[in-house]
């Protein structure tokens, strides 16, 4: 049973993991810093919509939550494995 519930959290940490890091890399850039580096300085209408943001901060917030969430089961898991 441990070690299903295991494997369940682990592939939720690495989906997780991936899908917010793609999350991340979809927000605007804000100007400055290394998202000039890689074109988040040229202006650009893709994304601009306020409300496209803020449901993207949403999305982006859950997955977050559901990443930490995993990692801190798994730690409770470890430390509490006989």
């Amino acid at each position: 049973m441990d070690s299903i519930l295991t494997w369940t959290l682990t592939s939720v940490l690495v989906l997780t993991s991936v899908f917010l890091t793609l999350l991340i890399l979809l927000h605007k850039g804000k100007g400055g810093g290394m998202s000039d580096m890689f074109g988040g300085g040229m202006s650009s209408n893709l994304g601009s919509s306020g409300v496209a943001e803020r449901n993207l901060n949403r999305f982006t917030t859950l997955v977050a939550i559901v990443w930490v969430s995993s990692i801190v089961l798994l730690g409770l898991m470890v430390r509490f494995q006989g």
